[in-house]
């Protein structure tokens, strides 16, 4: 079936994109797209635009048709929005919505104050998002810490899910066997190649819930075959003495996520019913010194091989005078379907952005 064909419920439009926006700059290049800056020319709207070229798209319309199908459907507030979709002769535009206030790890690590609570509350908003996707019989399929992204500047700002090129849409009775993901999050029954379900994501939750206390994952070898091992057999500790200030509760809260067989395993809605996440168990000392050092030592930008360029998105702001107010619409930092990474201008790596399990960083794809 043709791109944009009322199967998929989406409809694109035909009329010349920049008649309606104004492109600024790039914000990041892939081998199978970019993704450029825009002004919506109506109401000087900032937002993303995700160029693809329809030579790029032979052989990978599934792709592209099944990200476009999942964005379409969702609206919520801690998930990058598709805001339209626009065909040229040569491209497929998507219109995604902007968020400004980067990733997940470089905010904790720029924080001076750091705490479980903290750490709740963003496993809470994500845990809200993904039941969401569940409820509407999606399956995001690759969550990891890279895929989360804050919509503001602010100090409060809420945290942002991007990057569908892997989700699934469940159909009647269909079952998912494909394995595919990043492997240090993905759940045991993906890598056995066993049929699974929406309980793989809750799975990854329970990963980025551990790196979010300690600032290392719970799963590491450079030997992929050892690391799956790890992972099959659900074999992780909670080391000494990176926890040994976090509370009983929030252990106990990442053993139901991270428990090894998917019908035992908490869904999201069990996870929202947590003591930690509900209650007051969360505890309000100060990990930021551990965390963030163990951040910086086991996540080091170079190994998350990004495609954004951030500093780009900084000179535009000041060219466009808008200096520090981020309020209203007008908030300028890159997200897009793909990998909405950034990355310092010196380190700016190509890689496959279409969000189809191809990228180079050691992520699982076996059909």
């Amino acid at each position: 079936m043709p791109l944009g064909e009322d199967g998929n419920g989406w409809k694109k439009k035909t009329s010349d994109i920049k008649e309606h926006y104004d492109f600024k700059e790039v914000l990041g290049t892939g081998a199978f797209s970019e993704v450029v800056l825009a002004e919506e020319k109506r109401t000087q709207r900032l937002v993303a635009i995700k160029c693809i070229p329809k030579k790029a798209l032979e052989g990978k319309e599934n792709n592209i048709e099944n990200e476009i199908a999942v964005l379409h459907r969702i609206k919520h507030p801690n998930i990058v929005s598709l805001e339209d979709i626009f065909e040229s002769t040569s491209h497929l535009y998507l219109v995604m919505q902007l968020v400004s206030g980067g990733e997940l790890f470089d905010r904790i690590v720029e924080k001076g104050f750091y705490t479980e609570r903290d750490a709740s509350q963003l496993i809470h908003q994500i845990l809200d998002a993904v039941k969401y996707l569940h409820d509407m019989g999606i399956v995001h399929r690759d969550l990891k810490p890279e895929n989360l992204l804050y919509y503001s500047m602010d100090e409060d700002s809420k945290i942002m899910i991007s990057d569908f090129g892997l989700s699934k849409i469940e159909g009647a009775g269909s079952v998912m066997s494909t394995a595919c993901g990043t492997p240090g999050y993905v759940a045991p029954e993906v890598l056995a190649q066993k049929p699974y379900s929406k309980a793989v994501d809750c799975w990854s939750i329970g990963v980025i819930s551990y790196i979010l206390l300690c600032g290392y994952p719970p799963f590491y070898d450079e030997n992929d075959a050892k690391l799956f091992e790890q992972i099959l057999k659900a074999e992780y500790e909670f080391d000494s003495p990176y926890w040994d200030d976090i509370s009983d509760s929030a252990k106990d809260f990442i053993c139901h996520l991270m428990e090894k067989e998917p019908l035992k395993r908490y869904t999201c809605e069990q996870a929202l019913q947590h003591p930690w996440i509900c209650g007051d168990t969360a505890l309000d000392k100060n990990i930021h010194e551990s965390v963030s050092a163990q951040i910086k030592k086991n996540f080091a930008k170079s190994k998350w091989k990004q495609a954004f360029n951030a500093t780009a998105v900084v000179r535009h702001m000041r060219k466009l005078q808008l200096g520090t107010s981020l309020e209203g619409p007008s908030q300028i930092t890159p997200t897009s379907p793909c990998h909405g990474h950034l990355l310092p201008e010196e380190e700016e790596e190509e890689e496959d952005d279409l969000g189809n399990g191809e990228e180079e960083s050691r992520k699982l794809s076996v059909e």
